[in-house]
């Protein structure tokens, strides 16, 4: 097997049980603060899967930027479309966005951003780092 889909599968099989988890915390919050929320057996199991699913995704998709030999381009999309899909199909299957182009196109537009704001923010803290270490190296 590619060790990189094995690498895959176990960090998806390690997280993927969070994410139902943190669905359950945040339902539990909705439930004390507005009495009237109910969930029927069937969407409760649809979103239990889903959100393992998400989980699963969200974590065995960070194999794509250790892949030393792939350029920053291509690991980095892999890594957005993985995660693009799971998101909008989660949100889409457990109505939490409607399917209409229109929520589509904004979901698809605050994903991107919200995308490229925190991996330019881990770049900038890495490079602040990187640049901590090569001093402390240097020569004195």
């Amino acid at each position: 097997m590619n060790p990189y889909l094995k690498s895959f599968l176990h960090r998806g099989l390690i997280f993927g049980g969070f994410g139902p988890v943190v669905t359950g915390i945040i339902y539990a919050i909705l439930d004390g603060c507005l009495p009237q929320v109910a969930i029927s057996g069937t969407d409760l199991f649809v979103i239990m899967i889903s959100t393992y699913l998400l989980a699963f995704v969200h974590a065995g998709a960070s194999i794509f930027n250790q892949i030393e030999h792939w350029p920053i381009a291509k690991s980095l999309l892999c890594h957005f479309g993985c995660l693009y899909v799971a998101y909008l199909v989660c949100y889409a299957v457990n109505r939490w966005i409607a399917f209409d182009l229109t929520v589509v196109l904004i979901f698809s537009a605050i994903f991107v951003v919200t995308y490229f704001v925190v991996w330019f923010t881990v770049y900038i803290i890495i490079k602040i780092t990187e640049k901590k270490l090569n001093a402390k190296i240097k020569p004195l």
